[in-house]
């Protein structure tokens, strides 16, 4: 019944066809199927079982010029991290009171020893040495408790990292590309997708293990050039017990497991913006605060980790708020923001909702639905996850959950000193002598580094599983 519609196959041929052959001509050859069929069936034209020809030349796949990103691209430690403009390569921090230690407050503790002048200005004071003083006491008189003190200060200084990514087409890949089934304009297409690596990149700089900075040897391979990238933040926000229960569990440094906790060897862990104090003493200014759940060969093992709990982030958050510091953000992967949902619902309590707007080198996007989205809080702090979060995993140790970042980003940020551009030319721009070849070369580049004026107000939790 030619010409007639009596099935859902015949009323899809009917709409669509298939590559010009006709409706008849499909149902002569058993190919009527489904929507889709011409894609799956090779086609043949036939009469009964005799073929009377070939149409596999009749056929052809058109792929369109879009093209689908199959890979997770998110760069949010990028994202969230302030950005300010690079004017100096140094800073100047206050490390010690004039009197009382470098402590999260006045060391009191004292209750013995002569009164000296050293003694007026030691980091343990004498709760009757504080400053009270006589009527008409003498300057300079120990006697009347007057003498000159001073805080202590130091210096911290970075350099600028250089990040770029190249990139090429041909004359020839530009004009085939334009033509039959191609992708239209691949110059656009790979600005676009070499745009997003080189995001990606930095994101992954920022969120980069602390071992892998072990380049001497031990369990990592030789990478001495990684102080080309960004400073990672897990580096930054790292302590002194970090550092030597890392080397106790061979986790920087080769060697085997005998706890032993010195601090040599690990140079190019612990030294940070032209500081060295974190690997030689606990009490140094550049120490953040670390949860890793235990010492030594204790900390950094199979035996070691151990399971999040809400217990765990409050002392962190505690710890950090006792330092003076204020967090801003929560940065974890996908894994651990997930632990943290269940055991939040389990106990019957619920994860608060907040808006944040992003901001783009100091410029603030307007409150509202337009530029403010909605994500997960703790104590009114955003979590935010990020793909790339690392895991402490090694030696027997294959499952981990995610480790979490509690940055305090008033005093952490990235300093831009020339922001991301973008760099062509080439035979499309009339130049093919500059290139040397007969396309075009591209270019992204970013300058900056990271930097940070309060350690002890960021906070790390790791070692989790």
């Amino acid at each position: 019944m030619t010409g007639y519609i009596n099935t859902i196959a015949d009323l899809e041929r009917q709409t669509y066809g298939v590559s010009g052959i006709s409706n008849q001509l499909l149902k002569q050859s058993g190919a009527v199927q489904a929507l889709h069929s011409g894609h799956d069936t090779t086609l043949g034209v036939g009469s009964g079982t005799g073929t009377i020809g070939d149409t596999a030349a009749l056929y052809n796949r058109v792929f369109g010029q879009k093209v689908w990103s199959m890979l997770n691209r998110e760069c949010n430690a990028l994202s969230v991290i302030s950005k300010r403009p690079y004017v100096s390569s140094g800073w100047r921090v206050l490390v010690e009171r004039p009197a009382g230690g470098s402590g999260n407050s006045l060391d009191v503790s004292a209750r013995v020893g002569a009164n000296s002048d050293a003694f007026l200005g030691a980091t343990s004071l004498r709760p009757d040495l504080m400053g009270g003083v006589p009527e008409n006491a003498k300057l300079g008189t120990n006697a009347d408790g007057l003498f000159s003190i001073a805080p202590k200060y130091s210096t911290l200084f970075t350099s600028p990292k250089i990040i770029a990514h190249q990139f090429e087409f041909s004359e020839l890949a530009m004009e085939m590309a334009q033509i039959d089934d191609g992708i239209g304009d691949i110059r656009a297409q790979m600005r676009e997708d070499m745009g997003k690596h080189h995001a990606e990149v930095q994101n992954q700089m920022l969120v980069m293990p602390l071992e892998v900075y072990d380049f001497d040897g031990g369990v990592t391979t030789t990478i001495a050039t990684i102080e080309r990238n960004y400073t990672s933040l897990l580096k930054i926000v790292s302590n002194n017990t970090e550092l030597q229960n890392m080397k106790a569990n061979d986790l920087i440094k080769n060697g085997t497991y005998d706890d032993t906790n010195t601090a040599n060897g690990v140079a190019e862990v612990s030294t940070l913006f032209g500081n060295s104090d974190r690997a030689a003493t606990t009490s140094s200014f550049m120490n953040a605060v670390v949860n890793s759940g235990g010492t030594g060969l204790s900390s950094y093992s199979a035996t070691g980790q151990r399971a999040l709990t809400l217990s765990t982030i409050n002392q962190t958050l505690r710890e950090i708020r006792q330092n003076g510091g204020s967090p801003k953000v929560i940065l974890t992967g996908y894994d651990t923001l997930q632990t943290l949902s269940d055991l939040l619902q389990a106990q019957e309590r619920f994860m608060d909702g907040k808006e944040i707007v992003p901001t783009v080198n100091g410029v603030r996007g307007v409150k509202g639905q337009e530029v403010g989205f909605r994500v997960s809080t703790y104590y009114d702090i955003p979590l935010i996850p990020v793909a790339a979060m690392p895991s402490t995993k090694h030696h027997s140790l294959t499952t981990g959950l995610s480790d979490m970042l509690i940055l305090d980003t008033d005093h952490l940020w990235l300093s831009v000193m020339k922001p991301t551009q973008y760099f062509e030319d080439g035979i499309s721009n009339g130049n093919p002598f500059g290139v040397g070849t007969l396309g075009n070369q591209a270019l992204y580049r970013t300058i900056g580094e990271v930097g940070c004026s309060y350690f002890r107000g960021q906070g790390k939790i790791t070692n989790l599983v």
